[in-house]
């Protein structure tokens, strides 16, 4: 017995690939895009772009910690530098594995979705 999703039958709908999520997930945000999750992609790729900004800013203030004032101390500036460069692997390897779950439950969603409808109409 097929069901129909939003007008699709289930077996025709689009399946996602995990493999093909994890290799556009190289690029940030790339990976949900791929699994249609939009508010998840501009999230990642946000963080991914302030953790940058960040490492970059407090990197220009330790290589050039002697030309100017700093209210901080110069090695300060290396932990936060070396904070932010964590933290870009750490979002970056979260948006790899955030994809390549979500590819997987994709048929998941679906199958869920079908049987609540189903009983909806079988109620009524």
């Amino acid at each position: 017995m097929c069901g129909l999703i939003f007008g699709q039958d289930l077996e025709t709908q689009k399946i996602k690939k995990p493999k093909v999520a994890f290799y556009y997930s190289l690029i940030p945000g790339m990976g949900q895009v791929y699994n249609e999750k939009w508010i998840k992609s501009a999230v990642i790729l946000g963080l991914e772009l302030s953790a940058y900004n960040s490492w970059g800013n407090n990197k220009t203030i330790y290589d050039n910690f002697e030309s100017r004032d700093y209210p901080l101390k110069k090695h300060r500036y290396l932990e936060k530098r070396n904070k932010y460069a964590w933290w870009i692997g750490i979002i970056y390897v979260y948006g790899m594995i955030d994809a390549v779950v979500d590819s997987h439950l994709h048929k998941f969603y679906q199958v869920m979705n079908h049987s609540l409808e189903v009983d909806k109409k079988e109620k009524e």
